[in-house]
C-alpha cells in the first residue's frame, strides 16, 4: 500500500509523540532520540517527526511510501518522461534501509521511497536535491 508521507520538525519530540498517538489513536511504529515515525492505518499516512527545537519552518518535507523499489523505479520513470529530474539516493535514513528518489517541487521537495530494512543508524544523505529541507 502507498501512502503520503508528512516529515515534521516539532519542538519536543516528547511533546509531540503524546498529541500524535491520541490524535491518530496509535503508537509510533518507530521510536529513536530526537525522532519518531507513526504508520497510520486511518487516514493511510505516514507522519514523520524531527526534534528541532529552532527550526525556521515546520514542514520538514513530504513523501510517497511505496511498497516496493520496483515501486520508486517506476516513479522515477514515470517522472523523468514528464521532464521532472531526480536525484537517486539509496541507503541508510531516517533509521531505515532504504530506496528512493527525491524531487524538487516548486515549493519544496517530495521523496518517493521504500522501506527495505530498520537499521540502528540514523543515516545521512549523499545526494543534494535541496538539502535545507530534506531528512538525512
Amino acid at each position: 500500500m502507498s501512502r503520503i508521507q508528512l516529515a515534521l520538525n516539532v519542538p519536543d519530540i516528547d511533546a509531540a509523540v503524546a498529541f500524535y498517538s491520541k490524535l491518530f489513536a496509535t503508537e509510533p511504529n518507530k521510536r529513536k532520540p530526537g525522532y519518531a515515525n507513526f504508520a497510520v492505518a486511518d487516514p493511510p499516512l505516514k507522519l514523520v517527526l524531527f526534534e528541532k527545537a529552532g527550526a525556521e519552518a515546520r514542514l520538514n518535507h513530504l513523501g510517497i511510501e511505496v511498497p516496493s523499489p520496483t515501486e520508486v523505479a517506476s516513479h522515477q520513470a514515470r517522472l523523468s518522461d514528464e521532464g521532472v529530474a531526480s536525484v537517486e539516493e539509496n541507503g541508510t535514513c531516517c533509521y531505515a534501509t532504504q530506496d528512493k528518489v527525491w524531487v524538487d517541487a516548486p515549493d519544496g521537495a517530495w521523496e518517493i521511497y521504500a522501506v527495505l530494512a530498520d537499521t540502528d543508524a540514523f543515516g545521512t544523505s549523499s545526494q543534494t536535491v535541496d538539502a535545507s529541507t530534506r531528512c538525512c
